[in-house]
């Protein structure tokens, strides 16, 4: 049994059962005893906790995603060192990742590609505006809920972009089938890698497979640098032009002609969403890799020299790569061609064939007709697939006659769709227009309209991790908070949502969180006991709702018992349920000084004659509550204001100067409330 299960971290996190391993680090479902949820735990592996390099790159990890939080990335919550285990604690995915899902469907709709592509992009827009790439976008990191939404998981190789990566070859990041041109060259790379990598995801969500396949690994990366694809609509003649263009430009393997950021991507999507029948008028180029891309960095080489790497990449297409009839791949024209010359005999020989061919199908086309004089038309009728794009299937394709009559229909999937309303056809398959015979099956896609669901319960959840709870679901809380005093929620944490949890809720609604300002603190007066008993001076304290705290004895001429100071001066406003300290009387002792002339406890020596120095002091750096953005300061001593002032939320605390003289009991109020952890005497 793994020696993690069973195990609390921190005191908070119960490690559960193995979800996951990868190279570094052991993923774990844990259940989260602080806020009753279940989160994720990514801890590092036993092996490289002594080595310096994977725990540095393991606390990169958490350096780069903790910089995030968009509803299309996996959140991370916690990062913490323990018993020599470093762990992450991110957000729990209940999903299956989009390879397990291309494995499941193979090919997917257009509809579906723009659905997942979209999401993808908006992450890595997010990502990319923080300075951070991913590296190693494919299906294997990309995790898809069972409502469609998508998660960007895995940035266990993100770098920030002013560092640079070292050769692909030493470190093998990313997944080879998915890897951009100048990241298998080892040369410097930015965030248009991770756009060719969507490209790649892209190409595979149309087609069903990998634009580039092969026997090795460095055949794949050698055939991401020297080769071209097939175009996808060449493997799947369904994929709108659009689409494959912007596939292709994505798949670009010049950094000029590629998308200069995912913004520019996602604009092309949107307008292909608007309009599927628009066109781009971008063409894949056709390279020759003799000749050096000139905006490609060429500070690094391959490690094989350019006349063995040509051989060698000749080699693996010869006798491998196009054995493989699963990889779509062209290779370039090196300035000759591939093909063996045809000798002057063999060009006649081919022209024979190809007649003797053409023959045989005439005749047997021929003899068909006289076997079946006029063919049989009432069954092979031929015309066009009917527009049904839009129409309710169950109200209207199935009431109409001529439609079931002549046609079958089958749906073959529903998926949420925020343009088309529930029950309608998001596409179909043989598209209008395209051929189709009377008893044929129209394959469609249904919309199950706007994605709906139940808005959860955030109450009692810190402020921010409600937030970023929220937004992970795609609802909009920033900006939207409220505040109000509570006596049973912590300051900073939530109260309720508005709407309230269980109210159902679409993407992009807008979520108010109403927060905790803490404990309305009533404010009383603190009662003279001086020259009472113990006894009177409790009851008196807690006739106006103080608490009597600590009770120390001193020697005084004062009779035994009899209370002779109090640490809180009288008439000082404190909150209900503060603590006063007592002083009171053991009696005159035998060893006093017999001459009588002691102070009687004056301690400041003010009895009008001299005058009273005054000092400074510096009081304990306050806190500062991160809610809400201003925050008024007031501090009291004796009751009397003496520091009035405005902050800021972003300046988290503040160092206060205060001058005096003797002792004085000092209170501090933030936002018109009473701070008791800061009630105390100080001394000047």
């Amino acid at each position: 049994m793994d020696r993690y299960i069973g195990k609390l971290l921190d005191n908070r996190y119960e490690l559960l059962e193995i979800v996951g391993t990868g190279g570094m680090a052991v993923v774990y479902k844990a259940l989260c005893h602080r806020l009753n949820r279940y989160v994720a735990i990514k801890i590092l592996k036993d092996e490289h906790l002594v080595d310096a390099e994977f725990r540095r790159r393991f606390y990169d990890e958490a350096q780069a995603v903790a910089m995030l939080s968009h509803p299309n990335i996996v959140s991370v919550y916690d990062v913490s060192s323990t018993e020599n285990t470093e762990y992450i604690v991110m957000e729990l995915i209940d999903g299956i990742t989009l390879k397990e899902y291309l494995k499941k469907k193979g090919a997917l709709s257009w509809k579906e590609t723009l659905y997942f592509t979209t999401q993808i992009a908006k992450a890595l827009s997010h990502a990319h505006k923080r300075g951070i790439i991913h590296r190693d976008i494919k299906p294997q990191n990309i995790m898809l809920l069972s409502d469609g939404t998508i998660k960007v998981a895995d940035f266990g190789i993100a770098r920030l972009m002013e560092q640079r990566n070292s050769h692909f070859t030493q470190e093998a990041l990313g997944s080879v089938h998915y890897v951009a041109p100048e990241q298998a060259r080892g040369s410097y790379i930015d965030a248009r890698a991770d756009l060719y990598s969507l490209g790649v995801v892209m190409y595979e969500m149309e087609t069903g497979r990998l634009p580039f396949e092969g026997d090795t690994p460095v055949a794949v990366a050698l055939q991401h640098i020297n080769a071209i694809p097939l175009m996808p609509r060449e493997v799947k003649s369904d994929v709108p032009e659009a689409l494959e263009e912007i596939t292709m430009r994505a798949m670009s393997p010049s950094l000029s002609k590629r998308y200069s950021s995912a913004d520019d991507m996602l604009a092309d999507l949107e307008k292909f969403r608007v309009n599927p029948g628009i066109t781009f008028a971008y063409h894949a180029e056709k390279r020759n890799p003799n000749e050096a891309d000139s905006d490609m960095e060429r500070t690094r080489k391959m490690d094989i020299p350019r006349d063995k790497a040509s051989r060698k990449s000749g080699a693996l297409s010869g006798s491998r790569l196009n054995k493989k009839k699963s990889s779509p791949v062209k290779l370039f024209n090196r300035g000759q061609s591939d093909k063996p010359r045809e000798s002057v005999m063999e060009r006649p020989m081919k022209f024979g064939l190809f007649l003797a061919t053409a023959f045989l199908i005439g005749a047997i086309i021929f003899a068909w007709y006289l076997v079946n004089p006029g063919g049989n038309a009432s069954q092979f009728e031929s015309g066009t697939a009917p527009p049904l794009v839009g129409r309710d299937y169950e109200n209207d394709i199935l009431q109409d006659k001529e439609l079931t009559d002549n046609y079958n229909f089958h749906v073959q999937e529903e998926l949420y769709d925020d343009a088309v309303p529930a029950g309608a056809v998001v596409s179909q398959y043989p598209t209008e227009g395209s051929a189709i015979k009377k008893g044929d099956t129209i394959e469609l896609t249904i919309s199950r309209g706007v994605r709906t669901f139940k808005l959860p319960d955030v109450s009692k959840y810190e402020s921010r991790q409600a937030q970023l709870e929220l937004e992970n679901l795609g609802l909009v809380c920033k900006g939207n908070e409220k505040y109000e005093k509570s006596d049973e929620i912590v300051q900073g944490y939530v109260i309720r949502t508005e709407p309230s949890a269980d109210t159902e809720v679409k993407a992009g609604d807008s979520i108010s969180l109403v927060v905790s300002l803490g404990k309305t603190i009533s404010l009383v007066k603190v009662p003279s006991v001086v020259g009472m008993t113990e006894a009177q001076a409790k009851n008196a304290l807690e006739a106006v709702g103080l608490i009597l705290g600590e009770v120390d004895t001193q020697q005084s001429q004062s009779p035994k018992g009899e209370v002779i100071e109090q640490k809180v001066p009288a008439q000082v406003e404190v909150g209900e349920k503060t603590v006063i300290d007592i002083v009171v009387s053991s009696g005159n002792s035998t060893s006093d000084d017999t001459s009588g002339t002691g102070t009687g406890g004056d301690n400041n020596n003010d009895d009008g004659t001299t005058p009273v120095t005054k000092t400074k002091t510096v009081v304990e750096p306050i806190a500062l509550p991160s809610t809400p953005e201003n925050q008024h300061v007031v501090i009291k001593l004796n009751g009397s204001v003496v520091y009035d002032k405005n902050h800021k939320a972003s300046e988290k605390q503040i160092s206060v100067t205060l001058t005096g003289s003797g002792s004085a009991y000092m209170a501090v109020f933030i936002n018109d409330m009473n701070v008791p952890k800061y009630e105390k005497v100080i001394l000047f």
